[in-house]
Formats: structure tokens, C-alpha cells, sequence
């Protein structure tokens, strides 16, 4: 039931959007104001907000899904290490950040880097449907190998919570985009 529920929202948010005919609020605008509840210094807010326009850009993913991965990863913080270990803002184990060959301690390269992994998290569960991109979020979260092998979300809470607080973090910010 739970993936059920899990598929329903993203696609609701993914495809279903409704545009709105209201005046549009660039990406840069929601994605600063987001960040300046963690942040209250102006250098660092457009620094950030520049960083994930950018990584989006280099990846072509939307600014607004690299920002709910970033905020549930790190809330937005520069220097935040996970108890297992995982670095940075979007917070790449060691041997992810080798893998893509950046050093996780430089925020931008871990933002690009963590930019990459989620993009090729997302090609790989690409052919799973409704389902692809919350699949994609469960593997940032667990590795892909554990969404293979459970053959979907892993039944790990932490994963579980994840993947829903990133979705509702990405529909808070399209909503503010939207109008």
C-alpha cells in the first residue's frame, strides 16, 4: 500500500502539475527563500542558490528536486557528516564521492557530485514507470543495490521517510513556484 501511495504522489506532482496563470516566480526566488530558513547569511544563501541552478544545469535535472534532496540530506549545511559517515550538503558516502571523482569536502563538487548520483539514479530506475522516481530517491538514500533487491522502496523506515520528505520538500517548493 505504501508504494502505492509513494507512486500516487510523485506522479501527481511530477506529471499531473497543473500550470498555473498566475505570474511566475523564478526557480532562483523559491529555491533562495527556501535556503534562507537555514541560512541567514546573504553570501551563502546565493552562493547556494547559484551552486544547485548551476549542478542542475550541468545535469539536466530540476533546480527544485536538487533542493528537496539537499534539504533532507543536510538542511542546507556546509559541513554535516551523517553517523554513517556521508559528507557534505547532499551528503556522499566516501566511496560514492570517489566514484564520481569529486572531493566531498568541496561544497560545490559535493553538489555537482551529489547532482550526478541523483541523475544516475534516476537513468537507472528510469524504467520502472510511475514508480522510477521514487525508486531513484530510494536508492540516494540506500544504494541502488537495496531498491534491486527488494524490487522497489526497501522496507527500511529511514529509506521509507526519506523518500516521501524528499517528495513532500519538492511539492512545498513547486507549489511556491507555481503560485
Amino acid at each position: 500500500m505504501k508504494k502505492f501511495l509513494i507512486a500516487l504522489i510523485i506522479s501527481a506532482s511530477f506529471i499531473g502539475v497543473e500550470s498555473a496563470t498566475v505570474e511566475a516566480v523564478e526557480p532562483y526566488d523559491v529555491i533562495r527563500k527556501e535556503i534562507s530558513y537555514y541560512h541567514h547569511g546573504e553570501k551563502e544563501i546565493a552562493w547556494l542558490s547559484m551552486a544547485i541552478l548551476y549542478a542542475a544545469e550541468q545535469c539536466q535535472l530540476d533546480p527544485l528536486l536538487i533542493t528537496a534532496v539537499m534539504e533532507t540530506e543536510s538542511a542546507f549545511r556546509f559541513n554535516a557528516i551523517s553517523p554513517a559517515g556521508a559528507i557534505g550538503l547532499m551528503q556522499l558516502m566516501p566511496g560514492t564521492a570517489s566514484m564520481i571523482g569529486i572531493d566531498p569536502h568541496k561544497p560545490l563538487a559535493n553538489i555537482v557530485g551529489g547532482a550526478i548520483y541523483l541523475k544516475n539514479q534516476l537513468n537507472r530506475f528510469a524504467g520502472n514507470g510511475a514508480y522510477a522516481i521514487s525508486y531513484a530517491l530510494a536508492a540516494y538514500n540506500a544504494g541502488p543495490q537495496a531498491v534491486i533487491n527488494a524490487g522497489g522502496i526497501p522496507r527500511i523506515s529511514e529509506t521509507q521517510n526519506y523518500v516521501v520528505q524528499v517528495v513532500n520538500n519538492y511539492n512545498r517548493l513547486l507549489k511556491n513556484l507555481n503560485g
